[in-house]
């Protein structure tokens, strides 16, 4: 059984040139988007910058409101979900912001940031219990107890990510929605955090939706990749097939842009033409036609390409993959 189905999501947008105005337009952030993570899985979650990933991931915690669609977690529907119901399974789901220094509330300490959701939730039974519990989370992300007192100008960027993980550890998730944890750090300091996540997910069972536009990264922590263009997922497949052999030409083109370490290694890069389209009047049948080399009119223009399985366990939404 999944831990986490989303089933034809969508969060669009309403666009008025007022305040007063009638709505005009919709902003598809996300449009028609269907997936499932496993307990304990990682999936990962790429494209270009507005292309979704960041609304999609907040959708599935409810900070953003899905137009229509399910998100099924744990055979509960919490797109459904109100009041106390959807406060004890978010308990369950939790987020790790991709600023880490606008993430953490200036004027609380560390304590208190870490330490608000065992209060909202009844974690604690007492003062002593509350800071103990806070303590623990502090080393398990690799930070000194004493930092507690403290206040978030007084650390760096890594330490302020570890006290974001602390805050997401601290009622003891079942899922994490990791919207680029890392891309705001220096890169030595990208590789201590995922190693953290990763030894914390070998610890406590943590499912996590790891967003982000690096793809060795993704490879790296994922063992499944999505690809996401224009508010639709494009490619999914195991993280090795998607990275070895992409079967969407977008995905072909992302993989084309990555450097390469060896330096006798050669690879044609693909160059795609044109600027991403606006998601206020994406473009009719295939939305990556427009950019698309291997675009053939008037099928990609008229038909909106499907998610299908190409190979075994390597689905993509292109007319022409094989």
């Amino acid at each position: 059984m999944a831990l986490l189905e989303v089933k034809n999501l969508k969060v669009h947008f309403p666009v008025k040139p007022g305040v007063f105005s009638r709505v005009r337009a919709h902003v598809k952030a996300v449009d028609d988007v269907s997936f499932t993570i496993g307990p304990g899985e990682t999936l990962g979650l790429v494209g270009e910058s507005g292309c979704g990933k960041t609304t999609l991931g907040r959708a599935i915690v409810r900070l953003t409101e899905p137009t229509s669609g399910s998100i099924w977690f744990e055979g509960e529907d919490l797109a459904g979900m109100s009041g106390a119901a959807l406060r004890a399974c978010r308990r369950k789901l939790q987020i790790i912001f991709q600023d880490p220094y606008g993430s953490l509330n200036p004027r609380m300490t560390i304590e208190d940031s870490v330490g608000e959701a065992l209060d909202i939730h009844g974690l604690s039974d007492s003062a002593s219990a509350r800071h103990k519990r806070i303590s623990d989370l502090l080393k398990a992300v690799g930070l000194d107890a004493a930092y507690a007192q403290r206040y978030p100008h007084e650390f760096s960027g890594g330490q302020r990510q570890r006290i974001g993980i602390a805050r997401a550890l601290a009622v003891e998730p079942k899922l994490i929605v990791c919207d680029e944890p890392v891309s705001a750090l220096d890169v030595s300091v990208q590789a201590q955090i995922i190693n953290l996540l990763q030894d914390l997910q070998q610890e406590r069972g943590i499912a996590y939706l790891f967003i982000a536009h690096d793809l060795a990264v993704v490879e790296h922590i994922s063992r499944r990749v999505m690809v996401m263009y224009l508010g639709k997922i494009v490619e999914l497949a195991n993280a090795a097939s998607i990275i070895q052999t992409p079967r969407h030409p977008y995905t072909q083109a992302l993989i084309s842009a990555v450097p390469l370490i060896d330096p006798d290694s050669k690879r044609q890069r693909i160059v795609l033409p044109g600027d991403v389209p606006s998601p206020i009047h994406p473009p009719a049948g295939c939305p990556f036609h427009p950019r698309c080399p291997i675009a053939e009119l008037p099928r990609c223009q008229g038909e909106v390409p499907q998610l299908r399985e190409v190979t075994t366990d390597h689905w993509a939404a292109c007319h022409f993959a094989r």
